[in-house]
């Protein structure tokens, strides 16, 4: 598959470290990034930035996992300790970059915070230590020094019979690496639900009326994406809808040629 050229915008997360304010991404995503041909181009997360000069240049839009949760005043809540920790600036910078990304119809792949954060952006509502709740798994990442231990694949997802997710991983099950300790607990109005765990959580969602390529997985695709079949699926598609918005956007008129020609050939049918 030749990506070469793609690029792909990433929020950063910004971290106090050496009296210094970071504004940084975890190293397996954009491992995973560059593995698919793409080159991630990360975003700051500096106050009031408007992402839209970077939106109108890249490919797409991967959002990370971290650490930190979305604040719960974005969903109404009011915010505990079970919330915490927090990343304000990030909150503002993906809210920001989800909301361009819909508009445009770029590409997007939300994982772990990233799922959560495309709840909460389209009206949904997220639970908090839901492996205190009865009847629920206990998602958290084991205690462990080896961090292929943390992410090892260690549940099943259902994936959604006819949903665009089987439409790339197939139906069925796949095992998948959650590591988190919130949870989608109202889904927002514009997002189906493409996969579910065991005991209900929703574990990947598609946006509904999003042209193309706009998914929130709760795990951790990133991690194994050189080893792991349905991981590198999901990889591989997300660099299929980049290069296909970088060839829209670059010869518009074929796409609108190529657009007609399906709708007409549907209707045929």
């Amino acid at each position: 598959m030749t990506t070469s050229g793609l690029l792909i915008a990433v929020p950063a997360d910004t971290r106090q470290f050496e009296s210094y304010l970071w504004h940084a991404a975890p190293g397996t995503y954009l491992d995973a990034i560059a593995r698919i041909g793409a080159l991630p181009v990360i975003v700051p997360a500096l106050d009031d930035i408007d992402p839209a000069a970077v939106l109108d240049r890249v490919d797409g839009v991967l959002l990370t996992g971290s650490a930190s949760n979305v604040h719960p005043e974005r969903y109404g809540e009011a915010p505990t300790a079970g919330h915490e920790p927090y990343d304000t600036r990030r909150d503002a910078l993906t809210a920001r970059l989800i909301e361009g990304a819909l508009a445009r119809g770029l590409p997007l792949l939300a994982i772990c915070r990233g799922h959560q954060e495309l709840n909460v952006a389209l009206g949904g509502s997220l639970g908090t230590e839901i492996q205190e709740l009865e009847g629920r798994m206990d998602h958290r990442a084991p205690v462990h020094p080896e961090q292929d231990q943390r992410f090892a694949l260690r549940h099943p997802v259902r994936i959604e019979e006819g949903g665009r997710l089987a439409a790339i991983l197939g139906g069925g099950e796949v095992e998948v690496n959650s590591l988190h300790r919130q949870a989608v607990r109202e889904l927002a109005p514009r997002l189906a639900v493409e996969a579910s765990a065991p005991d209900g959580t929703v574990e990947a969602v598609s946006v509904r009326d999003a042209p193309g390529f706009a998914f929130g997985v709760q795990w951790h695709p990133e991690y194994w994406s050189a080893s792991d079949e349905p991981s590198r699926r999901l990889f591989e598609a997300f660099a299929d809808a980049c290069r296909a918005y970088r060839d829209a956007r670059a010869f518009p008129a074929k796409a609108q040629s190529a657009a007609a020609q399906d709708k007409a050939s549907t209707e045929d049918r």
